[in-house]
């Protein structure tokens, strides 16, 4: 559990809560003759399945063991926001539980941002690598996106299933590498994520360099760094790259890439001029 401070803004924060709400906002029934404004101690103990002596505590600042299940009991019980759920998990010193990526849309101020970035290339990703947003740059640097299925439209499936990938990519060997040990790290926050296995298993089934590199167990923080590419049209071209979390989406993630030099911008600006 966290420090006197921290357990004092979580008892606060907690009774604020809790004052907040109305019997009726609950399905109770608020009785004749109620002074105390929002629920009682034990109207929440009871509802989040807790002692009142232990809620009390709670609320006293004590120095008690609180755990993740009844942190989301609580959340649940006073209606909680999943900002004010983020909160309350923060102030009682406890990480909050890992959530599978989702193919969940990417919003229309980041996606146009992601447009503007052109001719700079820049996708939208999840932790699963699903390319959930790409400006026109990124479209013709890679080639042929719109026209796969949503599925298929994955840095990682794209990486080990498309020849082409081999040859646009200077090092292949090292950025599959790469990237295969930050999808790894990824993976083991959400394990039991149905999209994330039914990637595996497909890649599984068509790649035998996937499966040979996969049993490797490649692990990687990711840091900035450059990337080559060797384009049919554009020629070579180095660009430095840069992950961005997206606040409101954990799991999303803005992807940039930026010349490494003026003759690197030129060639960014040949790219723009082809097509597919």
């Amino acid at each position: 559990m966290a420090g006197m401070t921290q357990r004092q803004h979580l008892a606060s924060f907690l009774r604020s809560r809790r004052e907040a709400l109305s019997p009726q906002d609950v399905g109770l029934d608020p009785g004749p003759r109620r002074r105390t404004p929002g629920l009682r101690r034990e109207e929440v103990a009871q509802l989040s399945g807790v002692s009142v002596t232990w809620y009390t505590w709670l609320e006293q600042s004590r120095d008690i063991t609180v755990s993740r299940q009844v942190l989301d009991s609580l959340a649940h019980a006073l209606r909680l926001t999943a900002a004010e759920r983020r909160h309350l998990f923060t102030l009682a010193g406890t990480a909050l539980p890992t959530e599978a990526p989702r193919r969940i849309s990417v919003n229309p101020t980041l996606r146009a941002l992601v447009d503007t970035l052109d001719p700079n290339p820049a996708h939208v990703i999840n932790s699963c690598w699903d390319l959930l947003a790409y400006n026109r740059a990124y479209a013709r640097l890679v080639g042929g996106l719109d026209a796969l299925p949503e599925e298929e439209r994955n840095s990682i499936w794209l990486l080990f299933t498309r020849p082409s990938m081999r040859t646009l990519l200077v090092d292949w060997q090292r950025e599959a590498r790469e990237i295969l040990g930050q999808f790894r790290a990824s993976v083991g926050q959400h394990p039991d994520d149905p999209r994330t296995n039914a990637l595996i298993d497909a890649l599984t089934a068509t790649s035998p360099t996937f499966v040979a590199m996969w049993s490797e167990h490649p692990i990687q923080a990711f840091a900035p760094a450059m990337k080559q590419f060797r384009h049919p049209r554009a020629g070579r071209v180095d660009l430095n790259y840069t992950k961005l979390a997206v606040a409101e989406a954990p799991h999303q993630h803005l992807v940039v890439f930026l010349p490494a030099s003026p003759e690197d911008a030129q060639g960014l600006e040949r790219l723009a001029t082809t097509t597919g």
